[in-house]
C-alpha cells in the first residue's frame, strides 16, 4: 500500500513531502556523505547569515565547497535559521566562498532547500535584489564544475541565487519552483484552497522539469521519502555526485563555462515553422480572425425569406420550429445593427461623444461605484439626441430594415421557448398526475367506492347518501393533497380555488366580465408604464439593475440591504400609481359585479341545485386545482 501510494504522488503531496518537518537537511547530508568538513563562516562584512552554510569538505580524494540552504529541526532552531530563508548577507557570503572555490580549483556543491528570499523592510534596505543578481552573474563566470542539488523546496530568486550550475538534480520529492502554489493560487483563483490545481500546471516536480530540460536528473528517495532513511537517501546524493563530477571532470574551462551558458539558454526554446502539438494549441491563444464585413442587403433578404419559409412551414405542420438556424439569425442580425449604428453614429459625428461618454462609465464601473446621476443625465440626453436625428443618417432604411427583422425574429424565438417550456412543464404534470392516480393504495380506495356507487344505483351525486357523500369527498380531498404535493414538489405554486360551476360549459357568463377585466388590466399596466418612464423611478431602477448586477450570484449583507431597500422604494411609487382614485373605483365597481352576479341564484352558471341548503353546497362544493407557474401564466 505504501509503495503504490508514493509511486502515485500528486504534485501538491510531494510539496508537502518537501516541507515535512523530519526531511533531512543541508547539514545531515554533507555529514553523511563527507570525510571531514569544516564550516566556514562571514561575508567580510561584518554579518554571518545562519540560514546559509558553507564549508570545505572532501568525499572521495576530491575538495569540494558545500554550500546551502539550512533550516532546523524545531521551532527554536527554525526561528533561529530563519525557516531557511537568506537575508542579503547570506548571499554575499556564499558569493565570497564562490569565489574562494573558484580561486583554489574547488568544484562547487549547492544544496537547495528555501521557501525563498526573505522579504522583510531590512532586507530590500540592504539590497536583497542585488545580492541575488551579483551571484546570478558571477556563477556564470565561475571557471569550476557547480553542481546543484533540490533536496526540499526550491522557491523562487532565493534558490536561483545559488543555484545557476552545470548540472541540476533534484531528489525525487523535491519542489522547485517560481512562485508556492499557495501564492500562485492566491494570485490565479483568489483562493489558496486551489494550491492543488496550480501545483499541478505550474510543472514543479522533478519528473516534470526533467521534461521541460530544466532539471538535469532526479535521484531516488526511500518509501516514505527521505526522511524515512535519511543515509540511504545521502548515499544516492554521493553518487550522483561523483557521476556528474566524472562527466564535467573531462572538460575544460571553456567547455565548463559554454556547457553553463547554453543549459540556461536552452530553456523555454521554441522552432518557428514547425506544426504544434494540438495537445499544446488547446491553452493558447486564439489567433484573432478578420474583422466580419458588412453583409450585403440583397443576401441578408434572402436568407431572411428563407428563414421565413421555414418557421411558416413548421407552423403549417405542427412542427418544431428551425431554433438552431433561429439562433444564428438572431446572432447575426444583432452584430449587423451594431454595424449600423456605429456606421450611423459615424456619419452624424457622434462617435466622439460615444468614446467620452464610455470611458466615464468604464471609470465609475471600475470604481465600483453606483451611478452618477449626473452621468445618468448625460447618458439619457445623448440617446435622445442619437435617437432625433437617427432618421436622417444615410444607413437609416438598412438599420430600421435589420432592426424590425431581429424584433421579429427574437419574438418568434421567445414564442417557440415559451411553448417548448409549457410542453416540458405539461408532461411533468401528466407525469405526477399519472403516478398519484396509478398508486396501489388510491386505486384500491377508487375501486372500492366505484362498487359502492353501482351497488346503491343512485343515478346522481345528490340521491346518494350522507355516509357515501361524505366518503367521496374525503376521497377527492385525498387525491387533491396527493397532486398539491407532487405539483409543489415541481417548484409550482399551487391554490385550490374553490367554484360552483359543475362543467365547463356551465361557466361561460363569466365571459361577460372578461373583457371588463382586460380593459381594467390594460388601464392599469399603461399606468406603471407612465410611472415608470418617469425620471425618478426611471434612475432607481437602474440603480437597481447595477446593484444586482455587481453583488452578483452571492451577494453579501450590505449589498442585500441596498437591493431590498431599491426593491421597497420601487414597489411603493407602482403601488401608489396603481391606488390611484379612478382605478380604484373602477376595479371596486368590477369586484362589486361580480360579487351581485355570484350571488343571484344560480351564481354565473345559473345551475346550483336549490334542493340544497347552503351547509350542503358548501360542504360538497366543486373546486379546482390552480398552479401559478411565474407572473403571467397558470395551468388550472
Amino acid at each position: 500500500a505504501l509503495k503504490d501510494l508514493y509511486t502515485h504522488l500528486t504534485p501538491i503531496q510531494r510539496v508537502n513531502i518537501a516541507r515535512h518537518p523530519n526531511r533531512p537537511t543541508f547539514l545531515d547530508h554533507v555529514f553523511n556523505i563527507t570525510e571531514k568538513f569544516v564550516e566556514l563562516h562571514g561575508d567580510r562584512a561584518g554579518y554571518d547569515d545562519p540560514a546559509i552554510v558553507t564549508g570545505i569538505g572532501s568525499m572521495d580524494g576530491r575538495t569540494y565547497m558545500f554550500m546551502g540552504h539550512q533550516k532546523g529541526r524545531n521551532t527554536k532552531e527554525n526561528i533561529q535559521r530563519n525557516f531557511g530563508m537568506p537575508t542579503p548577507h547570506g548571499y554575499r557570503k556564499a558569493l565570497r566562498m564562490m569565489y574562494y572555490a573558484d580561486h583554489h580549483g574547488f568544484p562547487i556543491v549547492t544544496f537547495i532547500d528555501t521557501p525563498g528570499a526573505y522579504a522583510d523592510l531590512k532586507s530590500e534596505e540592504l539590497g536583497q535584489g542585488e545580492a541575488i543578481a551579483h551571484n546570478l552573474r558571477t556563477m556564470f563566470g565561475l571557471k569550476v564544475p557547480i553542481i546543484s542539488i533540490v533536496i526540499g523546496e526550491g522557491g523562487s530568486g532565493g534558490a536561483l541565487a545559488i543555484g545557476c550550475a552545470n548540472k541540476l538534480l533534484m531528489l525525487e520529492n523535491a519542489v522547485f519552483y517560481v512562485a508556492s502554489p499557495e501564492a500562485c493560487a492566491a494570485i490565479l483563483w483568489k483562493s489558496a484552497k486551489a494550491s492543488p490545481k496550480a501545483a499541478e500546471k505550474l510543472k514543479i516536480t522533478g519528473s516534470e522539469l526533467c521534461k521541460l530540460q530544466i532539471a538535469d536528473g532526479v535521484i531516488p528517495e526511500p518509501l516514505g521519502g527521505a526522511h524515512a532513511d535519511s543515509s540511504w537517501t545521502s548515499q544516492q546524493i554521493k553518487i550522483a555526485i561523483n557521476e556528474s563530477m566524472d562527466e564535467l571532470g573531462k572538460m575544460d574551462t571553456q567547455e565548463l563555462l559554454k556547457h553553463r551558458n547554453l543549459k540556461f539558454r536552452k530553456i523555454g526554446g521554441f522552432q518557428e515553422g514547425i506544426p504544434i502539438d494540438p495537445k499544446k494549441k488547446v491553452n493558447m491563444k486564439k489567433k484573432e480572425g478578420p474583422i466580419a464585413s458588412k453583409t450585403s442587403k440583397e443576401k441578408l433578404e434572402d436568407e431572411v425569406e428563407k428563414l421565413k419559409q421555414q418557421i411558416l412551414k413548421a407552423k403549417e405542420s405542427s412542427t418544431k420550429p428551425p431554433d438552431a438556424a433561429l439562433n444564428v439569425m438572431i446572432q447575426k442580425l444583432k452584430k449587423e445593427v451594431d454595424h449600423e449604428f456605429s456606421e450611423a453614429a459615424k456619419a452624424m459625428g457622434m462617435q466622439e461623444k460615444f468614446a467620452t461618454l464610455r470611458a466615464e462609465f468604464s471609470k465609475v464601473n471600475s470604481r465600483d461605484q453606483l451611478m452618477d446621476p449626473i452621468l445618468m443625465d448625460k447618458i439619457t440626453k445623448l440617446k435622445n439626441e442619437f435617437n432625433q436625428g437617427l432618421a436622417s443618417a444615410p444607413n437609416y432604411a438598412s438599420l430600421k430594415y435589420k432592426l424590425d427583422m431581429l424584433k421579429e425574429f427574437s419574438n418568434a424565438k421567445s414564442l417557440s421557448d415559451s411553448k417548448n417550456k409549457a410542453a416540458k412543464l405539461k408532461q411533468e404534470i401528466n407525469k405526477k398526475f399519472e403516478e398519484v392516480m396509478c398508486r396501489p393504495d388510491i386505486k384500491e380506495k377508487m375501486e372500492a367506492i366505484k362498487a359502492k356507487l353501482q351497488d346503491c344505483g343512485a343515478s346522481s351525486f345528490n340521491d346518494l347518501d350522507d355516509d357515501l357523500k361524505e366518503k367521496l369527498v374525503e376521497m377527492k380531498k385525498e387525491i387533491e393533497s396527493e397532486l398539491i404535493d407532487g405539483l409543489e414538489s415541481l417548484g409550482l405554486d399551487v391554490e385550490v380555488v374553490k367554484s360552483k360551476a359543475k362543467e365547463l360549459s356551465e361557466q361561460t357568463s363569466f365571459s361577460n366580465f372578461r373583457s371588463k377585466m382586460e380593459n381594467l388590466n390594460e388601464e392599469i399596466n399603461k399606468k406603471i408604464e407612465d410611472v415608470i418612464n418617469s425620471s425618478d423611478l426611471k434612475d432607481m431602477i437602474e440603480l437597481l439593475k447595477l446593484e444586482i448586477a455587481k453583488a452578483g450570484k452571492k451577494p453579501d449583507v450590505k449589498s442585500k440591504s441596498k437591493i431590498q431597500a431599491l426593491e421597497q422604494q420601487i414597489k411603493q411609487r407602482l403601488s401608489e400609481a396603481v391606488n390611484s382614485s379612478e382605478l380604484k373605483e373602477k376595479h371596486e365597481e368590477l369586484m362589486a359585479e361580480i360579487s351581485e352576479a355570484t350571488k343571484s341564484p344560480g351564481g354565473l352558471d345559473g345551475g346550483v341545485n336549490n334542493e340544497h341548503s347552503k351547509d350542503d353546497s358548501s360542504k360538497y362544493d366543486e373546486s379546482r386545482v390552480e398552479i401559478n407557474v411565474g407572473a403571467n401564466r397558470s395551468f388550472a
